[in-house]
């Protein structure tokens, strides 16, 4: 047993422990003064999330819900629409899986792909390819994730309106801490993003347009399924 004389006994801690004196305390308090032991890690605070997580998909039950109903009434800088089409529109996510992470969305409240009208599908389409230019332009990813998550079973976030998703990949985007911390660490803030991506996408649309106007010329030469081959023993 130790005295009271003893080195430590009176500092709350072993001899050399900074925990107990004045110099221990200021080298483990922060600038907040906040007590703490200091640590290498950094802290990537994702609060907004909670709105979503707390509510879940099915915070979204009708047009008077849907946050992509809403956003076209407002204006593109707060609703973070990068461009407005006739039927469609694109719309940076709020929870992106990677920066620059895009949604295409018509106007109407329509759950299913095969809701869609002729003309919305062809500008979904359209747009896509589009942000895919806008993005060569701004950012040059080394590849995309395209898609449509349909229903909830089908894994969709808003299930009852219809978007789909444009991500942008680069060599390396992909490491431990979504997997391990459930945190993506973001690079650009969204509202950086989609003035990026607004100044670029006339850029973009006219490079669209040309590269529609070859592909097209090339596959007006190309070989239609009029003209393969029958398959011996096919039927006529």
């Amino acid at each position: 047993m130790t005295g009271p004389d003893d080195d430590g006994a009176h500092a709350g801690g072993p001899a050399g422990s900074p925990y107990g004196d004045p110099a221990g305390d200021a080298a483990t308090t922060d600038a907040f003064a906040l007590p703490g032991v200091p640590d290498p890690f950094e802290r990537l605070w994702n609060p907004h999330r909670m709105a979503y997580i707390q509510a879940g998909p099915d915070q979204v039950t009708d047009e008077h819900t849907c946050p992509f109903c809403a956003a076209p009434a407002r204006d593109d800088e707060s609703s973070l629409i990068v461009h407005r089409g006739a039927t469609c529109f694109v719309i940076l996510n709020l929870y992106p899986y990677n920066p620059g992470h895009l949604l295409v969305c018509p106007y109407r409240h329509i759950p299913m792909y095969t809701d869609a009208t002729a003309e919305e599908t062809r500008e979904m389409a359209d747009l896509a390819q589009t942000a895919m230019l806008a993005f060569e332009a701004a950012t040059r990813p080394k590849g995309y994730n395209l898609g449509m998550n349909q229903g909830v079973a089908g894994g969709a976030g808003i299930a009852a309106h219809l978007h789909q998703h444009v991500v942008p990949r680069w060599t390396g985007d992909g490491n431990f801490l979504p997997i391990i911390a459930h945190t993506k660490n973001m690079s650009q803030t969204l509202g950086q993003t989609r003035e990026i991506l607004a100044r670029v996408w006339p850029q973009a649309a006219a490079e669209h347009a040309a590269r529609r106007e070859r592909n097209t010329q090339a596959a007006s030469s190309a070989p239609t399924g009029t003209d393969a081959p029958r398959t011996p023993g096919a039927s006529a």
